[in-house]
């Protein structure tokens, strides 16, 4: 009974280990499946990310690809700006090579044309002249005319002098030379024997200029036409009238020797 027992007690355990062992297969058939279903899951998963990365990373390369192209149109576009602004910018430094060089041109012209400008005005612009003690104005056009006659009286062509003086004082009858002009045509005049006119000139100088330092050698002068002309007691009278105005003069040293000589 014992053994039966026991026997039944060995049936019961080599069934239960039967069963757990049963158990046990079954357990690690259910964990399997499990695990195979969870790794076709995570291998569908990873497989769907894959291709969603790899769908992401083609967009991405697509995208990228247009960008570089665009960059690439941008930067082609740029370098052509560029190439444009300095084709532009040597154009404007020909330009302004050119206005430069037009510009130092009109400069010149313009400087040769005030150089002419003022040539011609000084030929009309007034001069200072001084003269016999008197200082005026007078056009370099006078001053030449006037200097010519005097040139011609220091030739001694007293004749053609007279031409040139009388000339002067018609065209300037006004001038500051007019009693210098009006001495010099006086003593040409006599000089030619014209002791008239010449008493006339001088006596013209006298009143327009009795203060004139000439003024005692042109009353001598009119004192000798009167000798000239015989009229002894006029030209007395004219020494005496030289010496009386201007004592201190030579023309009055002149006057007292020839009073004496006419008495």
């Amino acid at each position: 009974m014992r053994n039966r027992a026991y026997l039944s007690f060995l049936q019961l355990g080599l069934a239960c280990c039967l069963s757990g062992f049963s158990l046990l297969a079954n357990a690690a058939l259910f964990g399997d499946d499990e695990a195979r279903r969870a790794i076709l899951d995570l291998r569908q998963r990873v497989e769907t990310m894959q291709q969603t990365i790899n769908a992401q990373a083609a967009e991405n390369v697509k995208a990228q690809a247009i960008e570089n192209a665009n960059l690439k149109g941008s930067l082609l576009e740029l370098l052509n700006q560029i190439d444009g602004l300095k084709s532009e910018q040597a154009r404007l430094r020909g330009t302004l090579e050119n206005l430069l060089r037009e510009l130092s041109e009109i400069q010149l012209k313009q400087k040769d044309i005030l150089q002419s400008v003022d040539a011609r005005l000084n030929r009309f612009e007034p001069v200072k002249i001084v003269l016999d003690g008197l200082e005026f104005q007078a056009e370099p056009a006078e001053k030449k005319q006037f200097d010519n006659a005097l040139a011609v009286f220091r030739t001694g062509d007293f004749a053609a002098a007279q031409s040139s003086l009388l000339g002067f004082l018609l065209s300037y009858p006004s001038s500051g030379y007019a009693s210098s002009a009006l001495f010099w045509l006086g003593n040409a005049q006599y000089a030619t024997k014209d002791y008239k006119e010449s008493m006339i000139n001088f006596r013209k100088l006298l009143n327009i200029a009795p203060l004139h330092t000439r003024a005692p050698e042109a009353m001598l002068a009119i004192s000798n036409c009167l000798v000239e002309l015989k009229d002894l007691k006029a030209a007395r009278k004219a020494m005496e009238d030289l010496i009386k105005s201007h004592p201190n003069s030579d023309a009055a040293q002149t006057a007292k020797d020839r009073l004496s000589r006419l008495k």
